[in-house]
């Protein structure tokens, strides 16, 4: 049976994931808002990770969500912090990474492209939950390795930024399996593959095109419009 793979993303309305959890998480790109998930946290997506983060799992994570992990999580001392600390220890590691840098955190394991984690998949196991690690949803869409998304979208627009889906994601339909609303106005919708999307209709919803549009149509081609 193949082991389930979800990614779970804070994302704001307008797509970004950039560095939700503090300022100095990935300043990259002159990304000055790090921190905006709690700038205005919501106590109503506590249910949800606590679901996504029950029983045992692995991890599965782009180099760079790996090295910001590894930096905190094994250092994470206070008592609050010590049942996700544990866990994160004690799970697998699997590191998305074209790099030869030593993953020293423990149970960290390299990964250098999709077909290790196809293999991990068809492995007996736990599941596997995506944290962060944008760059790396384009290859295992395309592969169809994902099997749910976990989209947690806060009522706040951030201008720039990295985005979920950058280059190279490939088109597809999802399903939206459940969704609800929380007190703070955060959406938290739980997509699943829903296949390819489906060709234009023959018959059009409009009618025929106006001598604007035919006229609009000719600049676009010719790049004047």
């Amino acid at each position: 049976m193949l082991r389930k793979i979800t990614g779970a993303a804070f994302i704001s309305v307008d797509g970004v994931v950039q560095a939700p959890g503090g300022p100095t998480e990935d300043p990259t790109g002159g990304f000055d808002q790090g921190g905006w998930v709690f700038k205005l946290w919501d106590p109503g997506i506590e249910e949800t990770l606590g679901a996504l983060f029950s029983g045992e799992y692995d991890l599965l994570l782009g180099r760079r969500t790996y090295d910001i992990f590894a930096a905190y999580w094994p250092y994470a001392e206070e008592p609050e912090n010590q049942p996700m600390r544990e866990a994160f220890d004690r799970a697998n590691k699997y590191v998305l990474t074209r790099g030869a840098q030593r993953l020293e955190w423990q149970n960290s394991h390299r990964m250098t492209g999709v077909e290790d984690v196809a293999r991990i998949k068809a492995q007996d196991g736990a599941k596997i939950i995506i944290q962060g690690s944008s760059t790396i949803y384009p290859a295992l869409l395309e592969a169809g390795l994902i099997d749910e998304l976990i989209l947690m979208t806060f009522p706040v627009v951030l201008g720039h930024g990295k985005r979920l889906f950058g280059e190279g994601t490939s088109t597809g339909k999802l399903e939206l399996a459940e969704s609800r609303v929380t007190e703070a106005g955060t959406v938290i919708a739980t997509y699943r593959p829903g296949g390819s999307l489906p060709p234009y209709p023959q018959q059009p919803p409009i009618g025929a095109m106006s001598d604007r549009e035919v006229e609009r149509q000719r600049k676009m081609a010719e790049g004047i419009w």
